[in-house]
């Protein structure tokens, strides 16, 4: 029995596996199965494709093969950088961090806390945005690692940090980034933004999931989470996962050609979707700044209607959407970055996140128009009144 189809409109809790990745990745699942540290020839030739990937992903954001280092997943990247950060510096004792933070920044940070280390979780704007003048005030003698994200994973809201990362280096102190949702649909150039360690997930690029990456800028000091057999030039212990590492590696290659489709057709594909929920369904609002926004995310509040509700008679019409990261799903507890924004428990809990991708059409979109309207209605309906 076929499958029916699916509208999928959550590309930033995960992305379809492109075709072309697939096939780059099955020879080293079929015939090139081999240890890549090994020393015959059956080894290196994995090995060398690894080394191929590396330099694929270092492309996608300018920076040099060698400053790469392939982890599990954007999380581990994450806690990996906080990490080094504290335990090359000792006499640092000291985190800031935003309030809108990915869970594997924020629930790492607060794990820290526990441990006697002193953070810094910055708030935002109404409309998600941060404040620089705040952020450079924060910074105090002992911080060692201040870790802001480029893109907000729930509302798209782009923060400046290059003009961060400009703050932090003046203040002599280290810059992260948490890049995961960008690949893709931002020009990605680390050299310019002059961060110290940025962190990218595979799965958000069409590449499977299982692989990410940790830049360290040459020069930074830096000391491993996973400690083990002196791979990775001894920076991240465990052996390669070398056919998601190479599908990472074609992804790239991908990300960097898809992104003018990104910024023009999803784009405009994504404002189509945001301007007819706006204009044509009653007591709906936006989450979160217009601009600065990624091109494919519109968080948009239902008043008077639970994300819940509105979730499973989407899915029941084969649409996917959430109602936030994908990592918190199951949660009683309303967005952290909704009510970090200042929006009541009610509306963070009536809010649906669409993110968008390059497979999606003007059809699918039409879909969604097809039947949101008329779900919305149902569930105003059928809600108790006072």
């Amino acid at each position: 029995m076929s499958q029916p189809p699916i509208y999928y409109f959550d590309n930033n809790a995960t992305t379809r596996v492109a075709p072309e990745v697939v096939d780059a990745m099955m020879p080293f699942l079929r015939e090139q199965w081999g240890n890549p540290s090994s020393t015959y020839a059956f080894g290196r030739q994995v090995g060398e494709a690894v080394d191929r990937a590396r330099g694929q992903v270092a492309a996608l954001i300018n920076v040099e093969p060698r400053e790469v280092i392939f982890t599990s997943c954007g999380t581990e990247s994450n806690n990996s950088a906080i990490h080094s950060a504290l335990v090359t510096q000792p006499e640092k004792r000291h985190v800031l961090t935003t309030a809108v933070e990915h869970s594997a920044n924020t629930k790492f940070c607060a794990l820290l806390q526990k441990r006697g280390y002193a953070v810094t979780f910055l708030p935002v704007a109404a409309d998600g945005t941060l404040d620089l003048e705040l952020l450079e005030r924060s910074i105090l003698p002992d911080t060692a690692i201040v870790s802001v994200m480029w893109a907000n994973n729930e509302t798209g809201v782009l923060f400046p940090v290059r003009e961060a990362a400009a703050i932090c280096h003046r203040k002599g102190v280290l810059f992260h980034t948490d890049a995961v949702q960008t690949p893709g649909k931002l020009k990605i150039d680390v050299r310019e933004l002059d961060a110290d360690c940025l962190s990218l997930s595979a799965h958000k690029l069409h590449a499977p999931k299982g692989v990410g990456l940790l830049y360290v800028k040459r020069r930074v000091k830096y000391q491993p989470l996973i400690v083990g057999g002196g791979q990775e030039r001894g920076r991240r212990g465990g052996t390669e996962n070398v056919a998601n590492i190479v599908a990472f590696g074609r992804a790239a290659e991908l990300a960097i050609a898809s992104l003018d489709d990104e910024n023009t057709r999803v784009r405009a594909l994504r404002d189509k979707l945001e301007n007819g929920i706006l204009t044509g369904i009653p007591g709906t609002s936006r989450n979160g700044a217009q601009e600065p926004r990624l091109p494919n995310t519109s968080n948009i509040a239902f008043e008077g209607v639970e994300a819940e509700g509105i979730l499973m008679l989407l899915d029941q019409a084969g649409i996917c959407a959430s109602s936030g990261s994908a990592c918190t799903t199951g949660s009683l507890d309303p967005s952290h970055v909704l009510t970090a924004m200042g929006c009541s428990v009610a509306r963070a809990r009536s809010s649906i996140r669409f993110s968008l991708g390059i497979y999606n059409t003007e059809a699918e979109v039409d879909y969604v128009m097809q039947y949101l309207p008329g779900i919305i209605a149902k569930l105003r309906a059928s809600a108790p009144v006072g």
